[in-house]
């Protein structure tokens, strides 16, 4: 990655073990698309829940050459996200899957602007 990777927590306490997991999980993507520019990944509870408790949200904005990947996993998707780790994980699964997509159409636009012609 050129730039640093930046990790905001808001209402969220951080932690040495929160900070080493998501850098973990951005370590990964970069094994999987190693053109990575940047990264930003915010955690916050925007509101309390009597019912649910705490629901954790993620967004994580990489930037791509010619590009932006954004992930916004809200609260509200997922009840399971009352735990913070379970919430980063689905937050870097998304992202991998939004990267695949990238790279997917990144590979086709490759081969449609190379042009094989053949003359009998």
């Amino acid at each position: 990655m050129k730039d640093k990777l930046q990790i905001t927590f808001h209402n969220v306490h951080a932690s040495p073990v929160l900070e080493a997991k998501i850098t973990e999980s951005v370590n990964k993507l970069e094994r999987f698309y190693n053109r990575i520019i940047s990264c930003r990944v915010a955690v916050d509870t925007p509101h309390r829940n009597q019912n649910k408790g705490n629901l954790y949200h993620v967004r994580i904005d990489i930037t791509v050459p010619n590009g932006e990947v954004i992930v916004n996993r809200n609260p509200s998707d997922d009840a399971s996200h009352t735990d913070i780790y379970v919430a980063i994980r689905d937050a870097f699964e998304a992202a991998r899957r939004q990267l695949q997509d990238y790279v997917g159409l990144q590979r086709d636009e490759t081969r449609k602007a190379v042009v094989v012609t053949t003359e009998d």
